[in-house]
């Protein structure tokens, strides 16, 4: 800038005459317009991946998947499930491939098994394992999970370029622990091994524990601005804006055998919290 303005200066041309010449102050724009973001508010197939979650675990029976009513691609009237809203077939339109305790390095292989339905959308819901670990130092690193997620993209990409990405953050774990914690049930149920890094010693508020809590949730929030940025270099990715990280979950909303998993309410909240993002218009 400051060479310009010495050009500007010592220039020799009549002042009459500077407005039918450039700006020598101003150096040109050589920025592009940024991309416009690509996305259909209506597509015509759903491949679901992602961890139990989408599985419906522990939503119907103890510790069993229950996938008809997943958020994603249940066909269970009372969870409404994002594709039974958006699609005109469902049951023959939509897979749901996620798997009951799988991490983030799982998905490049669920996306390469979701690509091979040519899906117009994948819904992902992933990382929520990648922090419940049985030591909070036993946790996903932040550079392994971003690298695990973009080649999850890449997989997919290099035979879909076209479908859509729908990005579903991980849960605030710390939320969900001041919930269940509250019932003596599910403190005992906490107690088989469900998500020791947060919900170990699930009554204790020595500063051990509560330090403990805030590292699990660190990590999550970590892991969610992967997910945020990550997806925005992709056009036809869109990430819920932390939507589901946000949602304070009540107790009817959680599962009565586990107290940490969606129950059919629950499933049926993340199902109408997908379903505003995905039918939001571009850029709203």
């Amino acid at each position: 800038m400051t060479g310009a303005l010495t050009l500007g200066a010592c220039t020799s041309e009549p002042a009459e005459n500077e407005d039918q010449r450039p700006d020598a102050r101003r150096a040109p724009d050589s920025r592009s317009p940024s991309p416009t973001p690509v996305w259909d508010t209506r597509p015509d197939s759903i491949a679901a991946v992602g961890d139990s979650i989408t599985r419906g675990f522990d939503a119907c029976s103890v510790l069993s998947d229950c996938p008809e009513v997943s958020w994603a691609t249940g066909s269970d009237p009372a969870t409404n499930s994002l594709a039974e809203r958006l699609l005109d077939k469902p049951d023959q339109h939509s897979w749901n491939l996620a798997r009951s305790g799988s991490r983030m390095s799982d998905l490049p292989e669920q996306m390469r098994a979701a690509a091979k339905h040519d899906p117009d959308m994948v819904t992902v819901m992933s990382g929520g394992n990648d922090a419940c670990q049985d030591t909070a130092d036993e946790m996903t690193e932040v550079t392994d999970f971003r690298t695990d997620f973009t080649k999850a993209l890449r997989t997919l990409r290099r035979t879909q370029p076209g479908t859509q990405v729908y990005v579903v953050s991980v849960p605030d774990l710390k939320r969900l622990w001041s919930v269940g914690r509250k019932n003596g049930l599910g403190r005992q149920v906490w107690k088989l091994g469900i998500c020791p890094s947060m919900l170990r010693d699930a009554s204790s508020m020595s500063q051990a524990a509560v330090e403990r809590r805030n590292t699990v949730r660190e990590r999550v929030t970590q892991y969610n601005q992967v997910l945020e940025k990550v997806c925005a270099e992709d056009l036809r990715c869109r990430y819920d804006d932390g939507a589901v990280f946000d949602y304070d979950f009540n107790g009817d909303e959680l599962s009565k055998w586990d107290w940490f998993h969606p129950s059919k309410k629950g499933q049926r909240v993340l199902a109408e919290l997908a379903y505003r993002h995905v039918t939001a218009p571009a850029g709203s």
